[in-house]
């Protein structure tokens, strides 16, 4: 299968190609590698956790915020 740009066939490619030079196995990492990349996993899922729960309780604010506004009206 070809990849064509419609530019006179500059780009030309064999998908083929593509996958072998891009998509290639990681070889296990080590034991101390491995702990590095676990520690770095979890500072990530902490910031993810840390955001979620911030949007959470801004989220609840606006609520409360809205319906205080709400009863005011009536």
């Amino acid at each position: 299968m070809l990849i064509d740009k419609q530019d006179g066939g500059k780009y030309l490619m064999r998908i083929e190609e593509v996958v072998k030079k891009t998509i290639r196995p990681k070889p296990p990492l080590s034991p101390e590698q491995a702990r590095i990349q676990g520690l770095k996993n979890n500072v990530e899922r902490g910031r993810q956790q840390l955001q979620a729960e911030r949007d959470r309780q801004r989220r609840q604010r606006d609520a409360e915020r809205l319906r205080k506004q709400q009863q005011q009206r009536f």
